[in-house]
C-alpha cells in the first residue's frame, strides 16, 4: 500500500502538478558570447546550443554542445630570428547536460520573463594543433580539463509566445542569444 501511495504522489508531482503552470521545456536556445578561461588569460568568443525538456515543476534538463577556439603565439630568444616564432591553436567542444531551475513563481515574474539558476556537466573534446616549425614538447600545462562544469544565472524576455531573447551569465561561457519555443 505504501508503494502505491508513493507512486501516486510521484505521478501527481511530475504530471498533474505541473499542468497549471508555465512550461519551460521544448525550447531551443542558441547563444553567442565570450568565455573567460584562466588558463588562457583572456576572453575568447564562444557559441552554445541547447534544447530544454521539462522534467519537473520549474526544472528543465537541456543537452548542450558548445565551441570555443583560441590561438596563442610565442617568440623564443632573438626577436630578429624568424625561426623563433611558433603558435598553437586549441579548439574545445563541450558536450553534456544543463539543469536549470526557474524562479518565476517565487519572484512573481510576469509571463514575459523567466529567471533561472543552473549547472552544466559534461565532457570537453579538445583538439590542439601546432605551427610546423615548433619542435618542442606538445603538452599544454594548465590547459582545459576534459571534465566540463559550469554554473549559470540567467533571464529570458519573451518577445512573443514563440521567440525570446536571453542572457546567460556563467562561471565559464556567458552568452546572449535567442530562444525558440
Amino acid at each position: 500500500m505504501k508503494k502505491i501511495i508513493f507512486l501516486l504522489l510521484l505521478v501527481n508531482l511530475f504530471t498533474l502538478g505541473s499542468m497549471a503552470q508555465e512550461k519551460y521545456g521544448k525550447t531551443a536556445n542558441l547563444g553567442v558570447g565570450v568565455g573567460y578561461y584562466g588558463y588562457i588569460g583572456r576572453s575568447v568568443p564562444a557559441i552554445h546550443f541547447n534544447y530544454e525538456f521539462d522534467v519537473a515543476k520549474n526544472l528543465t534538463i537541456a543537452p548542450f554542445i558548445g565551441l570555443h577556439s583560441y590561438r596563442n603565439e610565442y617568440r623564443i630568444g632573438n626577436p630578429n630570428n624568424p625561426n623563433n616564432y611558433y603558435w598553437y591553436r586549441q579548439s574545445v567542444i563541450p558536450v553534456g547536460a544543463k539543469g536549470s531551475y526557474y524562479f518565476d513563481d517565487l519572484l512573481e515574474a510576469g509571463s514575459d520573463w523567466d529567471f533561472y539558476l543552473g549547472a552544466s556537466l559534461g565532457f570537453a573534446f579538445i583538439h590542439t594543433s601546432w605551427s610546423n616549425n615548433y619542435v618542442g614538447e606538445r603538452v599544454i600545462r594548465g590547459g582545459p580539463s576534459a571534465l566540463y562544469l559550469n554554473f549559470h544565472a540567467g533571464a529570458e524576455y519573451h518577445i512573443n509566445s514563440r521567440i525570446g531573447i536571453f542572457l546567460d551569465l556563467s562561471s565559464g561561457v556567458s552568452t546572449f542569444g535567442i530562444a525558440i519555443h
